[in-house]
C-alpha cells in the first residue's frame, strides 16, 4: 500500500510542477496538465525509480527524471496540438520535477516498505 501512496505523491508533485509551469505560463488546461503528469509519473517511476535509482545515485536519478519530464512534455505538445509549451516553461518544469524527485528519492530509499 505504501508504494501506491508514493506513486500518488509522485503524481501530485509532478502535477503541481506542471500546473505552475505548463498551465500558468503557457495557458494549458488543468485536464491537459493532469494527462501530462500521468504520463510523466508513470515513465518516471518505471525508468527513474526502478531502473536508474537502484543502479546509480539520487542526484543522477533526479536529474534524469527532470530531463525525462521535459522531453515528455515536448513530445506530448508535438503530438497533441491543443497543448502548448515554451522553452522557459519546460526548463522550469524540469527543474521543479528534478528537485521534487530528489526529495522523493530520499524518502523511497529510507523506506523499506516502498519499491524500489
Amino acid at each position: 500500500m505504501k508504494t501506491w501512496m508514493s506513486l500518488l505523491l509522485k503524481y501530485a508533485m509532478i502535477f503541481v510542477a506542471g500546473f505552475l509551469t505548463l498551465s500558468l505560463i503557457n495557458g494549458n488546461s488543468v485536464l491537459e496538465v493532469l494527462a501530462i503528469a500521468l504520463v510523466v509519473a508513470a515513465l518516471s517511476y518505471g525508468v527513474g525509480d526502478l531502473l536508474i535509482l537502484p543502479a546509480s545515485n539520487n542526484l543522477v536519478a533526479a536529474v534524469g527524471d527532470g530531463l525525462m519530464a521535459a522531453i515528455i512534455a515536448y513530445i506530448i505538445a508535438w503530438l497533441w496540438p491543443a497543448v502548448t509549451v515554451s522553452f522557459l516553461s519546460v526548463v522550469i518544469f524540469a527543474i521543479l520535477v528534478a528537485v521534487a524527485e530528489y526529495f522523493l528519492h530520499i524518502y523511497l530509499m529510507a523506506s523499506h516498505e516502498v519499491a524500489p
